[in-house]
């Protein structure tokens, strides 16, 4: 139970921002980095990732946490947790000279499901095999996820 309510969770926080890009498309789109350039030349984050996403993910998982039988608090760890995960990924993204919103496979899953797995597992009562189990799970469940959401045309891209 407590696998499927972390997977819900985060689907939750990071399907969010995609949701809320498709609602308001270049409304409140500020970028979090504000448009920073590092000495390397590449943004610090990148334009993907804006202040609209965020909230969107901070707001609507704790509210998806109380549907699943969990509190708010756990619910924010969690989109805190998987935010911070997807700005890392897309910290190393741009240090490796990946433009915004590029495909790298593992690099744009596993930080934004292993952090928020391992924050919530004292919550959760999540074993080391429920967190490898959660990672693969939401590893699959977002790459079949972004496909469908690319053909409703949610998303821009198809990962």
């Amino acid at each position: 139970m407590a696998v499927a309510q972390l997977l819900i969770l985060l689907i939750t926080a990071n399907g969010a921002p995609v949701l809320a890009h498709w609602l308001w498309r270049g409304r409140g789109a500020a970028p979090i980095d504000g448009g920073r350039v590092l000495r390397d030349g590449h943004p610090l984050l990148g334009a993907s990732k804006t202040w609209r996403g965020l909230a969107a993910a901070l707001l609507a998982t704790p509210a998806a946490a109380l549907a699943v039988g969990l509190d708010a608090p756990t619910g924010l760890l969690i989109a805190v947790a998987a935010m911070g995960g997807d700005l890392l990924s897309s910290f190393i993204k741009r240090r490796l000279a990946l433009p915004p919103s590029s495909q790298s496979l593992g690099l744009d899953q596993i930080p934004e499901s292993i952090l928020p797995a391992l924050a919530a597992a004292p919550r959760l009562h999540l074993s080391p095999w429920d967190i490898v189990l959660s990672v693969v799970l939401f590893f699959l469940l977002e790459l079949g996820l972004s496909r469908v959401l690319y053909r409703l045309g949610i998303r821009q891209r198809p990962y």
